[in-house]
């Protein structure tokens, strides 16, 4: 078995609550990001992009989840409040993958949506080939245009995850499809 076979074979996601540091160096994330950009792109769009929350900035983006929060909901409990606050200082980094999809006289916008989806799995992968963990998450925020608009994305902008980046001891994996429930041939 080759090594990439194996690598995806051992890959699993783990909660970003039990990850820990160190993270990516700057020289491995700069590897991990060109490796996730690594994907069809029908009509060379790159129609996505990158936000990347480390250091401080994880927790100054907590503030502005627990903000927009309390905005709608001003009697959230304390441990609602810390969630929040430390929803994206649960690992040690994480990349917010930007879909950038826009009608496009010749590529559907449908081709684009998943090349964003496609990153987030090269992102995956590259940061398991280093060693690290890596989980694809959404949650309230990416829905949320007051969060998007506060990060930094134009109104057209949609979140396709965010990947949370850190060391995790090995999780058990969860139960797969049979292939025989998931696949049927074409007869030909």
């Amino acid at each position: 078995m080759n090594d990439t076979i194996a690598l995806l074979e051992r890959r699993r996601s783990a909660p970003p609550a039990i990850m820990t540091g160190p993270g990516p160096t700057k020289e491995e994330l700069t590897t991990i990001l060109t490796i996730a950009s690594r994907v069809p792109d029908h009509g060379k769009l790159a129609p996505w992009r990158f936000v990347v929350f480390e250091g401080q900035a994880r927790e100054r983006v907590g503030r502005i989840a627990l903000g927009i929060r309390l905005e709608g909901k001003p009697d959230l409990d304390d441990q609602a409040r810390a969630e929040e606050l430390g929803r994206f200082a649960r690992a040690p980094l994480v990349v917010c993958v930007v879909s950038r999809a826009a009608p496009h006289v010749k590529i559907p916008e449908w081709e684009q949506v998943l090349s964003s989806g496609a990153v987030c799995m090269n992102l995956i992968v590259a940061a398991r080939a280093f060693g690290f963990s890596g989980t694809w998450l959404t949650e309230w925020p990416a829905y949320d245009a007051r969060f998007r608009a506060a990060i930094g994305l134009a109104e057209h902008e949609k979140i396709a995850g965010f990947i949370h980046i850190g060391k995790a001891a090995a999780v058990e994996d969860r139960p797969r499809p049979p292939l025989a429930e998931i696949v049927t041939t074409f007869p030909g």
